[in-house]
């Protein structure tokens, strides 16, 4: 893995990049360490922020691809999606839907993180330099 692609390029973009690997780390841990615990509420607390930065992050990237609203693409969606499904998310946690909580926040980090990091690795785009070189 080489950074230098990812730290070559303009602001957003390492920060989104740095941030959703961190979160995706993290919600990796997330799921495997015992739920309900204290180190299970605090790391939530931090993946909440590190998604809200990734989300706000997002609006400030725009590549060459299609379209759908001035300079947003389709992708775009997810940045004000994923706010308020973490919104939810933390909403049914606090009001201790164990279910609820569960199927949105796993939906955040499959859908916001490890399906839209796939795309990230296609050909030509930064990530795919950073994890497969040139």
């Amino acid at each position: 893995m080489n950074f230098a692609p990812l730290l070559d390029v303009v602001a957003p973009i390492p920060l989104h990049a740095f941030t959703a690997m961190a979160a995706l780390f993290l919600g990796i841990i997330q799921l495997i360490a015992p739920k309900g615990t204290l180190p299970h509420r605090a790391l939530g607390w931090v993946r909440i922020a590190l998604m809200l930065i990734i989300s706000v992050s997002s609006l400030w990237i725009h590549g060459d691809g299609w379209r759908l609203w001035r300079n947003w693409s389709p992708i775009h969606i997810l940045s004000v999606f994923v706010p308020l499904m973490l919104l939810l998310g933390a909403a049914y946690a606090h009001t201790h839907n164990v279910r609820g909580h569960q199927i949105t926040m796993i939906s955040i980090f499959a859908g916001a993180l490890v399906i839209a990091g796939i795309f990230t690795l296609l050909p030509g785009r930064i990530m795919h330099k950073v994890v497969f070189g040139h």
